[in-house]
C-alpha cells in the first residue's frame, strides 16, 4: 500500500498557536514542521513531550502523539516512553530555565544515559512564561523582574554542560538561521542516541535583542563563526581564524602571515569530548561564538541495552505474567 506524501501543513494542528508576536518560537516551530516529512516521520509515530515553559506549549502545535508534562522533569517521560516504545521518535522541548534549573539533574542524566531522543532547548535567557525574572542563562549584570539591581549568578553554559556529560550530538542554531536550522533538526534526527540542540531564541518582549551580535547581517560574521567538520575555524568573511597557542584559542588575521595549517580544525568524530568542550567555551565579545555540530560520536544507548537485558531474561526464565508476579512469594491480607 502506498502511503500518502505528508507536508508541512498535515504536522499543523488545530490549535491557535499562542505565543506572542514576533516571539523566536514561531520560526523553531515552522521548520520542524518543514523538518519532519523530509525526513520521512509520521504523525502516529512522532512524540514531542516538554515541560513547563513558553517552549513547553509546543506539543499542542503539532498534530503528533505528545505530553505536556511537569516542569523540568520532561526527560524523565521521555526516557520512560523510549524505553518502552523504541519504534517511536521522540522529541523533548525545552527551555533555559526548564531545563537548567529545577531539570538539571533530569537533563544531565539523559545526555548521560544516550537515550536515543532528541533535546532542543529554546534559549531566551530569561524566564518568559512567569514574565521576565532572570534564567539560569541570563548575562551578569542583567536587569530583570527578579533582579533589579542586576543579575550576580554566573550563567550556565548549555553546550559546555551537554559536552561535560558527554552527549554524543551536540549542536547549536539560531532561530532567524532558518537555513541552518533546518540543517541541523535534521543531522538530529538522523543521530542515534541523545542528540541536544540549542537554538538562541529571541524574547522579544522581555530579553529583546539578547542574541542580536549573533543574528544581525551587520556583526554575525564577526561574532559567530560556523563549525565544519574536518574545516579550519574561518570567520570575518575570511579575513580571520581560530588557531591554538598551547591549550589556548586565538583570533588571527588572516593577512598573509598565517598558514591556512595553523589554524584550529574542527573535527566533530573525535571520542574525546576535550576539542568540543573548548569550542564550547568560545563567547562574545572576546570570540566568535561556534554554530554548527559540536560533537557526533556513536555509543550505544540507554533504551537498546536495557530492552537487551528485558529479551536476555525472557529468553532465560521466559515471558512471565503479572499476576503471577503478585501472588508470587509472601502474600498478606490488610483488614
Amino acid at each position: 500500500m502506498n502511503l500518502p506524501v505528508l507536508k508541512a501543513k498535515d504536522f499543523e494542528s488545530d490549535q491557535d498557536v499562542r505565543w506572542c508576536p514576533g516571539c523566536g518560537d514561531y520560526s523553531i516551530l515552522a521548520q520542524m514542521k518543514k523538518v519532519l516529512p523530509e525526513i520521512g516521520a509520521t504523525q502516529e509515530g512522532t512524540v514531542f513531550i516538554s515541560g513547563i515553559g513558553c517552549s513547553s506549549r509546543f506539543p499542542y502545535y503539532m498534530n503528533t502523539y505528545g505530553m505536556h508534562s511537569i516542569h523540568g522533569r520532561a526527560p524523565a517521560f521521555a526516557t520512560g516512553l523510549k524505553s518502552t516504545r523504541p519504534d517511536l521518535s521522540v522529541w523533548v522541548i525545552t527551555g533555559d530555565g526548564d531545563a537548567l534549573s529545577i531539570g538539571g539533574n533530569h537533563f544531565m542524566h539523559l545526555l548521560r544515559r544516550n537515550v536515543d531522543l532528541n533535546i532542543i532547548l529554546f534559549n531566551n535567557s530569561i524566564y518568559g512564561l512567569t514574565k521576565g525574572q532572570y534564567s539560569p542563562t541570563s548575562k551578569v549584570g542583567s536587569v530583570t523582574k527578579s533582579t533589579p539591581r542586576g543579575s550576580i549568578d554566573h550563567p550556565l553554559n548549555p553546550i559546555s554542560i551537554a559536552v561535560a556529560a558527554e552527549a554524543t550530538f551536540v549542536a547549536r542554531s539560531i532561530d532567524t538561521n532558518i537555513k541552518h536550522l533546518v540543517a541541523t533538526l535534521k543531522r538530529a534526527a538522523a543521530h542515534k542516541g541523545t542528540s541536544f540542540v540549542e537554538v538562541y531564541q529571541n524574547c522579544n518582549v522581555f530579553n529583546d535583542g539578547t542574541w542580536d551580535y549573533a543574528k544581525n547581517k551587520d556583526t554575525k560574521a564577526d561574532s559567530t563563526v560556523e563549525l565544519e567538520h574536518g574545516k579550519s575555524l574561518v570567520f570575518s568573511n575570511g579575513t580571520k581564524g581560530i588557531r591554538l597557542n598551547g591549550f589556548t584559542p586565538e583570533v588571527v588575521k588572516l593577512d598573509g602571515n598565517v598558514a591556512q595549517d595553523d589554524l584550529l580544525f574542527h573535527d566533530e568524530k573525535i571520542e574525546s569530548p576535550q576539542l568540543a568542550f573548548l569550542l564550547s567555551r568560545m563567547r562574545h565579545p572576546e570570540f566568535p561564538e561556534p554554530i554548527g555540530v559540536f560533537r557526533d560520536v556513536q555509543r550505544a544507548t540507554y533504551d537498546d541495552m536495557i530492552n537487551g537485558q528485558v529479551d536476555d531474561a525472557k529468553a532465560e526464565k521466559q515471558e512471565g505474567e503479572l499476576a503471577d508476579l503478585f501472588a508470587g512469594g509472601e502474600t498478606w491480607t490488610v483488614e
